[in-house]
Formats: structure tokens, sequence, C-alpha cells
């Protein structure tokens, strides 16, 4: 059973100190401040910090605490946040609202979002190279091979790239299945399996999180097409009430298997998703809730 409160606590604790630590670590009087606003704009915008969350709960398991998980939690935050603005991009699916607001591009300009993007994700990396990440290099290198390999072109940019070449054409449930789960499940596993590298857990944990965050993340796309169908917008102002425009299609799973189908494989992957954390006991807890909540949202 979901414990809503426990639950709703924990992800507001994470979030208050995920966006402490990227608010100390993107100072406002930095010298190359207009690009620090545009960084600063789009990390300390509301946000549900699902990713970093995921980097904490799974760090917990292991016996790791909140705070020594902080700095890994937030590289992932930063290269979420890149991720999203250069989504929004003109080139990209040319959005102008995000999280309720003006996308970066739009707030600053096109050149300073793209160089926001780029700051945020190679600064995502600094920030993982520091000692406070955790006092072994070791520990350190493994957790910048993970979380490199999920973002770059075998991983989420590879994603995007599909994303792009897909849209407006004829796929399969199968094909956008791997779209995504290279646009967003790679860095959901990554984040899963951050925790456990904090951690030093066995090959065999880290693979049981990758598994379930792997599901995790396609139930989370899924019940994103599912909300969108039902006309319920996340994070983002609809561009056709706003402007009249008609922006990408982006074909959806309920587009292609139905509504009806579409809620039944969100509770498959539920199933699969908690199964694979059955090793860990009762210390998995709160990543049981999660995938409830993931399943459940309304927004």
């Amino acid at each position: 059973m979901l414990d809503k409160k426990n639950l709703r606590e924990s992800l507001l604790a994470c979030s208050i100190l995920v966006q402490k630590r990227m608010h100390d670590l993107l100072p406002e009087n930095f010298s190359t401040s207009r690009i620090v606003e545009s960084m600063r704009y789009t990390c300390l915008s509301e946000g549900k910090r699902i990713r970093p969350f995921l980097v904490i709960a799974s760090a917990k398991i292991f016996g790791i605490s909140t705070l020594a998980s902080l700095n890994a939690a937030t590289a992932i935050e930063f290269i979420h946040n890149y991720s999203l603005i250069h989504d929004d991009l003109p080139a990209m699916d040319n959005d102008d609202y995000r999280r309720g607001q003006p996308t970066n591009h739009k707030k600053f300009d096109e050149a300073t979002a793209v160089l926001a993007g780029d700051a945020l994700l190679t600064y995502a990396f600094e920030t993982l190279a520091q000692i406070q990440t955790h006092k072994d290099p070791v520990v350190r290198c493994e957790l910048i091979s993970t979380i490199a390999k999920a973002v770059g072109f075998m991983g989420m940019v590879g994603g995007q790239m599909m994303d792009i070449e897909k849209s407006n054409k004829k796929i399969s449930k199968e094909q956008l299945a791997n779209l995504h789960r290279l646009k967003t499940g790679e860095l959901f596993m990554a984040s899963a399996e951050a925790g456990a590298i904090l951690g030093r857990a066995s090959p065999s944990d880290r693979k049981a999180l990758r598994f379930f965050a792997n599901d995790l993340g396609l139930a989370f796309q899924i019940r994103d097409d599912i909300l969108d169908h039902n006309g319920i917008n996340i994070g983002k102002i609809n561009l056709d009430e706003i402007t009249h425009k008609k922006t990408k299609d982006k074909i959806s799973f309920v587009d292609i298997v139905g509504l009806e189908n579409s809620n039944k494989q969100l509770q498959i992957l539920r199933q699969q998703a908690i199964d694979h954390l059955k090793v860990f006991g009762k210390k998995a807890d709160l990543l049981i809730d999660l995938t409830n909540f993931v399943i459940a949202r309304s927004s």
C-alpha cells in the first residue's frame, strides 16, 4: 500500500536539499552572471525531483545517508535540467512553456539557452568529480562513467535523435518503448544505480536496481501519455492554446495501443518494477511507494 504521507515528506525533503545545493553551486554573483542566471532559471523552477530522489532512496538501501548522496543527486538534476533546456529549443521540440513558465530560450535567447544547457551538463560532471561526492576516487570514476554513458549517444542523446527522426512517422510499440528507454529510462537507471555505486553494492544489486528503474521510467512515460490524452498538461502549457500554432506531433502509447491497453501496460510495469525490488526487502519500501506514486499521479 502506498504510504502517501511518508513519500510526500521524503520527496519534499529531497527537493528542498537538492534545491539548496543547486542554489549554492550556482551563485548569483558569479562573474558570468547571465549564463548563471539562465542556469538558475531552469534549475530552481518547480520540479518533481524524481531522478535525484532515486539516487537518494537507492543509496539508503545500502546505508548511505541523504547528505552523503546529495552531490550525486544534484549532479543528476543538473543533467536533467540541461536536457529540458535543449529539448525545448526551436530545433528540437520547439516549446514556449515549461512548468508554467516561458522556456529558457524564450526567457533569455536561443544562444544563451544552448550555452546554459552545455554548462549544466559539464558542471554535473565537475560536481561528480568533487571529493564531497565520495571520498574514494574509484567510486567517483564509476559514477562518472555510468552517468556519462546514460546521457550520451548510447542513451539520452541517442533517444532524442531517434525522437527527431521518428517525428510524424509511423512507429511500433516496441520502437516507442526503445525510444523512451533511451530518452528517459537511461537516466532513471543511472540515477538508481548511482545510489548503489555510492553504497559499493554488488553487481547483482546494481542490476536489480537498473531493471527496476527501467520499468519505472517506461511507466513514467506511459503515465504522461495517458494524462496528455486526458487533456492534463504535465508541467507545460499547451502551445496550441497560447499561440494557435501546431507543434511537432509526438506519437504516444495511447495512440498506438489505445487507452485501455496503455493502462494495462502501466500495471504490468508497476508489478515488474516492484518484483525487481524484492531482493532488498523492507529497505526498498520507499522505492515501492515511489513506483505506486508514478503510476497513480495526476500531474
